[in-house]
């Protein structure tokens, strides 16, 4: 699944789709955006398409993920830390940065809204809101999730 606000960059995959970060966060290895572009076109589809929900699903798109970055770049991803709790997955509480960001831009998201998206909306808005990300696709997002009209 493609979000519409991805929808220039995604045919090509140029760019690492939200679904490809989700389960990179999931796994536990930080991508380069350098690093992707080593990766040709069916690797890439490859990494959108592997399930990264179960355990053996989550070690294997880790292995997989490490198997093309050697191929590619001589050495495996750098490890992230793993949330146990991360707040994708939490429908009661919106984070900080979605509500500051929302507010910066003269939007309120409530926590009727918030509850109603589904972890990988959830896990795009909290992206889209840090400070470290470009945030023009925050505001086509909530447009995307009903969240605005």
């Amino acid at each position: 699944m493609f979000f519409e606000f991805e929808a220039d960059f995604v045919e090509a995959l140029r760019c690492i789709p939200m679904q490809v970060r989700l389960k990179l966060d999931t796994c536990g290895i930080k991508l380069k955006l350098q690093d992707w572009n080593h990766f040709n076109q069916a690797e890439r589809q490859i990494l959108v398409e592997l399930p990264c929900l179960t355990n053996a699903e989550i070690i294997d798109y880790r292995e997989q993920l490490n198997q093309l970055l050697i191929k590619h770049t001589g050495k495996p991803g750098t490890d992230l830390t793993v949330d146990q709790n991360p707040p994708w997955m939490d429908g009661t509480t919106v984070p900080e940065s979605v509500s500051a960001k929302a507010q910066e831009l003269g939007v309120k998201i409530t926590l009727e809204q918030w509850a109603s998206l589904q972890p990988l909306q959830r896990f795009a808005l909290i992206k889209l809101s840090r400070s470290s990300h470009e945030n023009r696709n925050f505001i086509p997002a909530l447009q995307e999730f009903k969240v605005i009209e």
